[in-house]
C-alpha cells in the first residue's frame, strides 16, 4: 500500500511538472470590459436646445462619429479608490478613437481603482451652432457632472484627472487651462459647480494651432484653413497656461507625423514660465496614435511612468 501510494504521488508530481504554468489575471478582474453606466450630459437639452438628426456612428475599428447625444460612459472599478478621470480620445475632431485610445485607458485606470468617465463629445464638423465651442462645452459640463455625482460613485472631487489623446489632448488641455471660461449659459445647479480638474495628462497632444505647427485636422476643423493670428492663438493650449493650470503629464514620440514634437516643447515652456509642475517624456520612436502603448516598442513604457506620476499625485495607492 505504501508503495502504491508513493507511486501515485510521483505520477501526480510528474503531471504537475509537465503541465503549463498557471496564469493568474487577478488585476484584470478589477477592470470592467465595458462601461457600467452612462450619464447624459445635457438632460435639459444641449445648449440652445439643439437636436441633431440621425444616430451616432461607429466605424469597423471602433471610432465614434456624428455624436448626436453627448454622454459619459462610466467604468466603475471593482475596488474604487475615490479618484476619477475624464477621458477624451483623439481623432482630429472628426471622430473619437474609442477602441484604440479611450476604452483601453478607461480599463487601465479602472484596474488601478480610478473611476473612469469616457467622454462622447460633439464634433464641430457636424454643424452645431456652437461650432468649435461644442466639444469644450461638453468637456466643461462633464467635469461639473462628475462633481455632481461624486456622492453616487464615492469620489473625492479633489482627485479629478483629465486625460486626453491627440485632439482629445487639445480638448482636455483647453478644459484644464480655462476652467473659468463660460463656454455656455448655465442650465441648472450643476453648472454652479467648478469646472476645474486636479491634474491633466496629455498624450501626443495637439497643443498649438500656430504656424508652422498648424498642419493638423484639429486646426482645420476648429478655425478653418485661413485663420487669423488671434484665432490661432486663442485656440492654442499654451496661450492659456497660467497659475490656474493644474500639474501636467505629457508624452510624445520624436517621430510623430501628426502633432509635431514642438507641441510638447511649447507645452513644457509655457508651464515652466507659469510655475506649473510638468513631467514630460519623449519617446525615440512611436509615431502617433499609440494609445496605451504598443508591445515591443518604446511606447509600451509610458503607462509605467504615468502610474508613478499618478501615485505621486494621489490618484492611485
Amino acid at each position: 500500500m505504501k508503495r502504491r501510494t508513493l507511486m501515485r504521488h510521483v505520477l501526480a508530481c510528474s503531471a504537475l511538472a509537465l503541465a503549463p504554468p498557471l496564469r493568474f489575471a487577478a488585476a484584470q478582474t478589477t477592470a470592467p470590459a465595458s462601461a457600467s453606466a452612462t450619464l447624459p450630459l445635457w438632460d435639459r437639452g444641449i445648449p440652445g436646445n439643439e437636436t441633431m438628426g440621425g444616430t451616432s456612428q461607429r466605424s469597423a475599428k471602433g471610432a465614434l462619429s456624428h455624436v448626436v447625444a453627448p454622454i459619459l460612459e462610466v467604468f466603475i472599478p471593482a475596488r474604487p479608490n475615490g479618484s476619477a478621470a475624464l477621458i477624451a480620445g483623439g481623432g482630429g475632431y472628426k471622430r473619437i478613437q474609442m477602441a484604440s485610445e479611450a476604452y483601453p485607458a478607461a480599463r487601465w485606470l479602472a484596474q488601478r481603482g480610478v473611476t473612469a468617465f469616457v467622454l462622447d463629445y460633439r464634433l464641430p464638423g457636424d454643424g452645431w451652432a456652437a461650432g468649435p465651442l461644442a466639444p469644450l462645452q461638453d468637456a466643461q459640463r462633464a467635469i461639473r457632472l462628475i462633481r455632481a455625482n461624486a456622492h453616487v460613485y464615492g469620489l473625492d472631487p479633489a482627485r479629478l484627472l483629465a486625460l486626453g489623446f491627440s485632439a482629445g489632448g487639445h480638448l482636455m488641455g483647453m478644459a484644464a487651462a480655462r476652467p473659468d471660461f463660460a463656454s455656455y449659459p448655465p442650465q441648472d445647479d450643476i453648472d454652479k459647480l467648478s469646472a476645474r480638474v486636479s491634474a491633466a495628462a496629455l498624450i501626443y497632444p495637439v497643443v498649438t494651432l500656430r504656424a508652422p505647427y498648424d498642419r493638423t485636422s484639429t486646426r482645420r476643423v476648429l478655425i478653418g484653413t485661413h485663420p487669423t493670428p488671434k484665432e490661432s492663438a486663442d485656440w492654442s493650449v499654451d496661450t492659456w497656461i497660467g497659475k490656474q493650470m493644474p500639474p501636467l503629464f505629457a508624452v510624445q514620440a520624436e517621430d510623430d507625423p501628426i502633432a509635431d514634437p514642438a507641441n510638447i516643447t511649447m507645452l513644457s515652456q509655457a508651464a515652466s514660465q507659469a510655475g506649473v509642475p510638468i513631467e514630460t517624456h519623449r519617446l525615440s520612436t512611436g509615431g502617433h496614435g499609440f494609445g496605451m502603448g504598443k508591445a515591443g516598442s518604446p511606447s509600451a513604457e509610458w503607462p509605467a511612468w504615468f502610474e508613478h506620476w499618478l501615485r505621486e499625485h494621489g490618484f492611485v495607492g
